[in-house]
C-alpha cells in the first residue's frame, strides 16, 4: 500500500473530501440539499432531528479534518502523537462502518454515490493510519 499511494496524497484526498463533506452538511442544514438523502433517509422530525444530527456530523467532520491535518503535517503538534495515531485508525474504522451503512441504506443515493466514495476514503484513511 505504501508504494501505491503516499501518506501525503492520501491525507490530501481525505482533507479535500472532508472539506466537501463539511460544505455538504451545511447545505443540508440550510435546506439546499434534501434531508432524505442523508442518515439513511430516516430523519423523522425534519427540523429538530436534522439540526441535531447534522451538527454532530459537522463536529465529527471537523475533528477528522484536524486529525488528518496533524497526521499529514499541516498542523504541527509536539505532543499527543499516540492520540492522533489512534484518531487516524478511528477514521479508518468509521469509514468502513460508514460504507456498510451506505450499502444498507434505504436511500439509493447513499448506495450508489456515497458507498463507493467511502470505500476510497477508507483506503486513504488506512494508508494514513499505517504511516509512522
Amino acid at each position: 500500500m505504501k508504494k501505491f499511494i503516499s501518506a501525503k496524497l492520501a491525507g490530501n484526498i481525505l482533507l479535500a473530501a472532508l472539506g466537501v463533506l463539511f460544505i455538504f452538511h451545511i447545505l443540508v442544514v440550510l435546506g439546499l440539499i434534501p434531508a432524505d438523502i442523508v442518515w439513511g433517509g430516516q430523519i423523522n422530525d425534519a427540523q429538530t432531528n436534522l439540526v441535531m444530527l447534522e451538527t454532530i456530523a459537522l463536529l465529527v467532520t471537523l475533528l477528522f479534518i484536524f486529525i488528518v491535518a496533524v497526521k499529514t503535517g499541516y498542523i504541527k503538534m509536539d505532543k499527543f502523537h499516540s492520540v492522533i495515531n489512534a484518531g487516524a485508525w478511528l477514521i479508518f474504522i468509521f469509514m468502513i462502518l460508514n460504507t456498510l451503512g451506505n450499502i444498507a441504506s434505504a436511500a439509493s443515493f447513499e448506495n450508489l454515490v456515497f458507498a463507493p466514495i467511502t470505500v476510497i476514503l477508507a483506503l486513504c484513511a488506512f494508508r494514513l493510519a499505517v504511516e509512522k
